[in-house]
């Protein structure tokens, strides 16, 4: 459908996500009897190994995926020499103001499609809005699926701001309300960014608190750790602290954007893995998804101004950069912040001013005549700008991208070349440059590994009676165009996208098809009958 009315509500059936290393027997077909015809192709239904063949689409519902089909369809697709496989799923994204944008275009979420992501999360980090009926909103037309969660800071800052203290007994009450209500309409499970101030004044007692009841209605905990490198717990102790709440609030832990990010833990991958593999081996659900880029995107406040000078939101934060009292120890943080990060060279200006933008920190100081910190500050005054940051070591990168229970994701926010590359950057650096791993690992944990994690019920593997989103690419030409200076250039090798049985993509272009749908969980418990 192009840019129009979609009719939402259609009912999914619960189907078991089991592999299949076979074909269906082919049917016995009439004419016209597929709605599209992908010929031909070396498909990949998603964890199984591969075979040459044709998947066929009659509806929004995967029809046949064998050998070759019998019969003829409304339009078909030759994929001699092309990878057919299930439309990438990506648990990790910040596309929450383009699904929910006024603008028909920029709700077909181009640069996902353009590198074969169907199917998206949102609400992370803790920001996804409480209001979840709202977000899963049925009469906006998107470019693909999309599922979110309920976001632990929006909830606190709900009910208690931006303070530095905990909630009293009511106001915890009030938050707990607020979780129970967006699991009850669909939330994934609850999001938190334990880094990210106010976020980060929570005890974990307070998280636990709010876990439970997305437990309760059968969620996921989605966590950006409380310190990915040195700035408070370390990235070990949070790792512990995400374990720790799992196992209290009894509910399914999934690290997001997994990495060792920074000078003082760069190779502590293999350390990281252990805490969580025995974690697992005793029975504890815990899974994690990856980005294949070794910047990661934040603010630069958030890299690099300490937490205390960030109580109480923007506003006092600017007031204490005013503050003669306050400045040599503001000053003493964000300078070894800054080192922890690798230093002014590593850090780039994303989205700022234009006579910031594209230039790193060391670029501006020299140009201002100042040094990095007081650079920092005097841009912050101006606006909140996003940056890059070189932190992450290859080998780190590597080690966690080879586990079975790491998936991939973008971590898509605008700016960084993430948005627009990080499957096609995936597949082209990691299995065809490099070597990481196959081919086969890389379309695993981009489809059915994430499904199967997220109980997806109907996606992310080539099956008849699933849900018909597909993909199909050039294993040759497969790459991305973006990077950190041209960060949304779309990139290359997407031959064709189905989404939910629509062709979104074809012969490389986008056709204006909005099939997409939202994906409300279904909540497990009796309060939300």
């Amino acid at each position: 459908m192009r840019i129009r009315s979609i009719a939402w509500g259609i009912a999914l059936p619960v189907l078991a996500l089991a592999s299949t290393s076979g074909a269906d027997a082919p049917p016995a077909a009439g004419p016209a009897d597929f709605d599209v015809l992908i010929r031909g192709g070396t498909v990949y239904t998603g964890d199984a190994p591969p075979f040459v063949g044709d998947v066929a689409v009659k509806g929004d519902r995967i029809a046949y995926v064998g050998p070759r089909a019998a019969g003829s369809a409304a339009r078909s697709i030759d994929a001699s020499g092309m990878i057919v496989a299930p439309g990438f799923i990506d648990p990790h994204t910040h596309a929450d103001s383009a699904l929910r944008s006024d603008n028909p275009v920029a709700r077909l979420v181009l640069p996902f499609l353009t590198q074969g992501v169907t199917t998206a999360f949102i609400g992370v980090d803790g920001y996804g809005s409480a209001d979840v009926a709202q977000t899963l909103d049925r009469s906006r037309d998107t470019g693909i699926n999309y599922a979110t969660y309920v976001g632990f800071g929006a909830v606190r800052t709900a009910v208690i701001g931006n303070a530095q203290r905990a909630p009293d007994a009511p106001e915890l009450a009030r938050m707990q309300g607020l979780v129970a209500a967006a699991m009850c309409q669909g939330a994934l499970g609850l999001s938190t960014g334990l880094f990210y101030a106010p976020q980060s004044f929570a005890r974990q007692d307070e998280v636990i608190s709010l876990a439970r009841v997305a437990a309760a209605a059968g969620g996921v905990y989605d966590s950006h750790l409380r310190d990915e490198s040195s700035y408070s717990i370390g990235l070990l102790g949070a790792v512990d602290e995400a374990i720790a709440i799992g196992q209290e609030a009894k509910i399914p832990v999934h690290i997001a954007h997994i990495k060792a990010l920074g000078v003082d833990v760069q190779g502590k991958a293999p350390q990281v893995i252990a805490r969580i593999e025995a974690a697992r081996a005793k029975g504890q659900v815990i899974t994690a998804d990856q980005y294949p880029w070794a910047a990661s995107g934040t603010g630069l406040s958030a890299a690099l101004i300490p937490r205390w000078a960030q109580d109480g939101g923007r506003a006092a934060m600017l007031s204490r950069f005013a503050d003669a009292q306050l400045s040599a120890r503001l000053r003493s943080e964000a300078a070894e912040n800054l080192r922890r990060r690798g230093g002014a060279e590593a850090i780039l200006i994303t989205v700022g001013p234009g006579w910031a933008q594209g230039k790193t920190l060391a670029e501006l100081a020299r140009e201002r005549s100042v040094d990095p910190v007081s650079a920092t500050i005097d841009l912050l005054k101006v606006a909140e700008v996003s940056i890059a940051s070189f932190n992450q070591d290859e080998g780190d990168i590597a080690a966690f991208m080879q586990r079975d229970w790491v998936v991939t994701s973008s971590d898509a926010s605008q700016g960084h070349p993430r948005y627009y590359a990080s499957f096609s950057r995936k597949y082209a650096t990691y299995v065809s440059e490099r070597g990481v791993i196959d081919l086969r690992t890389f379309i695993a944990s981009s489809t059915i590994r994430t499904a199967r994690m997220f109980d997806l019920a109907g996606r992310g593997e080539l099956r008849s009676g699933n849900l018909a989103d597909v993909v199909v690419f050039d294993p040759v030409r497969f790459a991305p165009r973006a990077d950190y200076t041209h960060p949304a250039r779309f990139g290359t090798g997407m031959i064709a996208v189905i989404v939910n049985g629509q062709i979104a993509i074809e012969n490389g272009q986008p056709t204006g098809e909005a099939a997409g749908r939202p994906l409300e969980r279904q909540p497990r418990t009796a309060a939300c009958q």
